[in-house]
């Protein structure tokens, strides 16, 4: 099986894993053991959505992202969005958090924007500047400063999308060629502000105390977290069955986003566990696959950077979810609820699909079949 293959038919798993899930998750009781309503139309529209955005960045043509208009500008359209987002008369405040921003009745999620346009502009990036990366003038610091500011605006409602943001850039100039020296001092500073975003910030050092000891604020802070514990351990080997979960009943926050890996385990017990993680390490061995056989920089950087924001992003969610890592709005790719996540990763992961070097097979026409020793 070509890679290529591998990453559609684990992006379609996860997607009909994530319609399913979300619709269940999603269960809201509207008479006392008589009607429950499903938000199913519009789960539904966005998966068809989703995978229509993976066939548009699969057709699309391989230079497409090499283009400098399309590196510089979408970078630079995800930075004014990010600072429209905090003007109150467009932005949207969500669980005391402005990140998103209304238009009409479509809502749209800047930061994830700014995720994937990093990794466009880092790869084109590197490769422009490949004479001159490992200089601190014309390689290093403007990429840093270019990082610094989109993590920079990001922090600002959201620490966790800041280093993963962060993080997968460090990691492709690192990659493309860049002196470690200059990027550890990036780094150090880096690492600075997020101590910094943290100790300015309450309820950040409050969700390190809760990962430390949830069970000294079960009501308060640790809540959560216990609650998302309680629905692993309701699972079992054979799970309660789907759409009969509990926890998803006004006891999990967020059990159709962020925690919905929870859900997933309580009702499809191990099985699901096991498919889920089975579906997101397809697709990262076979994201690694086709990072390993381009001959491209560009294409190489790109498809490592494609991989590396999906691995990073699921491996969060479900350390955050399982409780081994300090609470935070990282969702599960193409699993938790979210419009534009799903329609921009599955883009993304069809320009993956469309890196893929490897050979089509065609099919071969009886006349063309070697004749056999004549006897």
């Amino acid at each position: 099986m070509a890679p290529r293959d591998l990453v559609l038919i684990t992006t379609c798993g996860l997607l009909c894993v994530g319609t399913v899930m979300v619709q269940s998750a999603g269960m809201t009781v509207t008479a006392p053991g008589t009607i429950m309503d499903l938000a199913t139309d519009r789960v539904v529209v966005l998966a068809l959505m989703a995978a229509a955005a993976f066939g548009a960045g699969w057709l699309l043509p391989k230079g497409w992202a090499t283009r400098r208009s399309v590196a510089v500008g979408g970078l630079a359209a995800a930075t004014i969005l990010l600072v429209a987002v905090l003007v109150p008369s467009i932005g949207r405040e969500v669980n005391g958090a402005r990140r998103w921003i209304t238009i009409g009745p479509v809502g749209f999620q800047p930061s994830e924007l700014a995720k994937w346009a990093m990794v466009l502009f880092i790869a084109w990036f590197a490769v422009t500047r490949s004479g001159g990366l490992r200089t601190w003038s014309r390689g290093t610091l403007p990429a840093a400063a270019v990082i610094g500011l989109v993590c920079g605006l990001v922090v600002l409602e959201d620490l966790g999308t800041a280093i993963m943001i962060g993080l997968v850039a460090t990691m492709l100039l690192l990659a493309s060629g860049a002196s470690m020296k200059h990027l550890a001092a990036v780094a150090t500073v880096g690492a600075g502000g997020v101590v910094v975003a943290i100790l300015a910030a309450p309820y950040r050092i409050a969700r390190l105390q809760t990962f430390l000891d949830p069970w000294a604020d079960p009501a308060g802070a640790g809540y959560h977290v216990i609650q998302s514990m309680k629905a692993l351990a309701g699972g079992g080997l054979g799970g309660r069955g789907l759409g009969t979960g509990i926890q998803k009943f006004g006891y999990l926050p967020e059990d159709t986003t962020d925690f919905i890996f929870a859900i997933v385990v309580e009702e499809l017990g191990f099985a699901g566990c096991v498919l889920v993680v089975a579906l997101l390490a397809g697709l990262v061995w076979a994201g690694w696959s086709i990072v390993q056989q381009q001959r491209s920089p560009h294409a190489q950087l790109l498809a490592l950077g494609i991989t590396a924001t999906v691995a990073l992003q699921g491996l969060v969610n479900l350390l955050v979810v399982t409780g081994l890592a300090p609470t935070k709005g990282i969702a599960l790719p193409l699993v938790s609820s979210g419009g534009t996540g799903w329609l921009l990763t599955a883009f993304m992961l069809g320009l993956l699909a469309r890196l893929d070097p490897t050979p089509r097979r065609t099919a071969r026409s009886p006349s063309a079949t070697p004749a056999g020793p004549r006897l």
